[in-house]
């Protein structure tokens, strides 16, 4: 069963930036598509980005222009977010695509 340990996030002021990383084990396969999803409080969590195993990625209207995700095989993904507003505060998760158990997240605060 494949597991994901998400990291990397943090308390940071408007305008900054955050590293998200997410380490995957267990049964996972290169072929992968890897994504990452926020939920705030209140709110559904919604997908913020992938990336298939060809690279190939794909971001919400929101983050894009901002966020970038990347991997380095099918255990490690990251998420680089930049220029962060507060309205990007939320629970951040990794997962596979189709969707495998939750991992607990990483806490992403934007306030100043």
């Amino acid at each position: 069963q494949v597991q994901f340990v998400e990291s990397g996030g943090g308390l940071v002021q408007p305008g900054g930036s955050l590293r998200l990383s997410c380490a995957a084990s267990g049964s996972i396969s290169s072929i992968s598509t890897m994504a990452w999803y926020r939920q705030a409080p209140g709110k559904q969590r919604e997908m913020v980005a992938f990336i298939t195993s060809g690279a190939h990625t794909n971001y919400a209207d929101s983050v894009k222009g901002r966020f970038t995700i990347s991997r380095d095989n099918a255990k490690n993904t990251y998420l680089q977010m930049n220029s962060l507003k507060p309205e990007d505060t939320a629970r951040y998760y990794c997962n596979r695509i189709p969707i495998a158990p939750w991992g607990q997240g990483t806490q992403v605060t934007v306030s100043s």
